[in-house]
């Protein structure tokens, strides 16, 4: 188990051949749940702040972080079984940061039944800027390969698809999905007004509920919030709107 979880009750196994976890609340279990949609237990301080709150924290494991379809049917499986067996609320909180934005969006936009809320953090919402780089900034040549490979593409191939996360905000927007997004205004990594900035201005259009923070002077990393309770306490809030 990752340090940062090392003192909580969890459980991990096999589901669908896919790593699963659950990390469960010391007391004051309230039904309440969160999901990693990737990189789990990374920057887990929001995440144990719920947990401190009565949350559960759960993860399941991807092909690859490049948000293949499969994936989040898989993800839509584990919400039933997890409701099913451990009695949890039928609608969770996704935690996407970076390419887990990526997961929890086109998720939240396949399955928004399963969807309370979304935590957002800097997320890729444009394949063509991150990791391809075809507007500004400089393309990381590996990461291009890994997601081309993932999404089985020629860069020609990037310019047509049509299963970018953005592709997915206007579902997003119709079911009134609330959001909480925060970005760095100096991340380089994934440019926020090419990603995040599509989000925010398709919820801000159509008045839908939707939180944004910018932390100044920050690049991608770190994610979160110096102060995790008040990440939690939007949450819950934002929560109680969906």
């Amino acid at each position: 188990m990752e340090n940062g979880a090392i003192g909580y009750t969890y459980e991990e196994w096999q589901f669908e051949g896919r790593r699963a976890v659950l990390v469960k609340p010391d007391c004051g279990a309230n039904g309440k749940w969160a999901v990693y949609t990737e990189y789990f237990w990374a920057f887990p301080d929001t995440a144990i702040e719920l947990l401190k709150r009565g949350w559960h924290v759960a993860y399941l494991e991807n092909s690859n972080r490049w948000g293949l379809e499969a994936d989040q049917e898989a993800r839509h499986r584990f919400c039933v079984y997890l409701q099913e067996t451990y009695g949890l609320a039928g609608k969770c909180v996704p935690i996407g940061m970076s390419c887990g934005g990526l997961h929890a969006v086109k998720y939240a936009g396949m399955y928004p039944e399963d969807i309370a809320m979304l935590y957002l953090d800097a997320p890729v919402l444009n394949l063509l800027s991150c990791p391809m780089k075809f507007g500004k900034g400089e393309a990381k040549p590996e990461w291009v390969t890994e997601c081309l490979d993932a999404l089985k593409m020629t860069e020609s191939d990037m310019i047509s698809y049509r299963g970018h996360p953005m592709d997915y905000i206007p579902g997003l927007v119709e079911n009134k999905i609330p959001v909480l997004m925060l970005y760095g205004d100096e991340d380089e990594e994934v440019y926020y007004d090419e990603n995040g900035l599509l989000l925010e201005k398709a919820y801000r259009k159509a008045g839908g509920p939707i939180q944004v923070i910018c932390k100044e002077g920050c690049g991608h990393h770190p994610h979160g919030l110096e102060d995790p309770a008040v990440a939690a306490d939007l949450i819950e809030k934002l929560y109680g709107e969906g």
